[in-house]
Formats: C-alpha cells, sequence, structure tokens
C-alpha cells in the first residue's frame, strides 16, 4: 500500500449518489401565481380532453360517411352503366337469348344437353352390397338407449 491516496476521502461516484426527494421538495417554492397559473392549466385539461375526444370521433363518422357516399357513388354509375346497356335493344335480344332462351319465328334452336366430354363426366356410384339388409333394431330405440347410457357412465379417473 501506498500512503499518496490516504488523505482522500473516499465519497461515491456522483452517477451513484442517492438524491433525497425531502430535501428537492422542500426546496421548491412556489408563489400563488404559480399556483393559480398551474389550477387552471389542470383545469383547461378537464375541459379540452372530452372536447378533443368528441371531435376525433366525429372525424371518424365524416370520414366513413365520405367513404360510404364514394362507394354509393360508384354503385350509381355502374347501375347507370347497366341501365344504358339494357336501353339497346340488341343487348335485350341477347339476354333474352340466353337466360330465357326465347327465339325468333322461324327459328330453330339446339340445345346440347350433354357437352361434356366423357372423361369430365363423374363415374356412377357403385352399389354399396348386393343386397340390401335390413336392421334388427328400431334405430329410434337404439339411439335412445345410446344417449342415456352416456349419459349414465361413470367417469374414468387417473391412479395417479
Amino acid at each position: 500500500m501506498t500512503t499518496e491516496g490516504a488523505g482522500r476521502s473516499t465519497a461515491p461516484a456522483p452517477s451513484s449518489r442517492r438524491v433525497d426527494v425531502r430535501d428537492w421538495v422542500g426546496g421548491v417554492r412556489l408563489s400563488a401565481f404559480t399556483g393559480i397559473m398551474l389550477g387552471l392549466v389542470v383545469l383547461a385539461a378537464f375541459v379540452l380532453v372530452p372536447s378533443v375526444g368528441t371531435y376525433l370521433d366525429q372525424r371518424n363518422q365524416i370520414a366513413a360517411l365520405e367513404r360510404s357516399v364514394q362507394v354509393t357513388k360508384e354503385e350509381v354509375v355502374a347501375l347507370e352503366a347497366e341501365r344504358e346497356r339494357w336501353a339497346d335493344p340488341a343487348y335485350i335480344t341477347s339476354q333474352a337469348r340466353e337466360r330465357l332462351y326465347y327465339v325468333r319465328p322461324g327459328e330453330v334452336v339446339y340445345l346440347v344437353d350433354d357437352d361434356l366430354p366423357d372423361s369430365a363426366i363423374p363415374p356412377e356410384q357403385a352399389a354399396v352390397s348386393d343386397e340390401v339388409q335390413e336392421t334388427r333394431n328400431d334405430w329410434m330405440s337404439q339411439l335412445l338407449r345410446s344417449v342415456t347410457g352416456a349419459g349414465l357412465a361413470q367417469t374414468a379417473t387417473s391412479g395417479d
């Protein structure tokens, strides 16, 4: 050991020094003006916070309604285009032919009933058995016995 550091104090570093809150609070002095201004700020916060919340809710509602109006305008445009198509006699004729199978007098129409290739047609379901079997029990009484048996059964407990 050397004697050079013997005269120095061993105080903790400033970053690890503890601050006493009571000393700090005791050193704060508030004037009446500062107290009144602080009270007014708190009062203003209590008055304005609900108003700001209401304002934000109303802005969200307005935005939702504007989106709804835009969607409705798009639907109106689509319906007007549909109305213009139905005003065309050729479109009406084509729709009557496709949807209702209307034809003009003297025309012969051939409807193809089975126009699928053989590979796309699903195979017929094979028979489940060669002979039909009939049960000996009534299904309703069997169901009732099964439900009551399940309800009255003892629950298994583990031996752990």
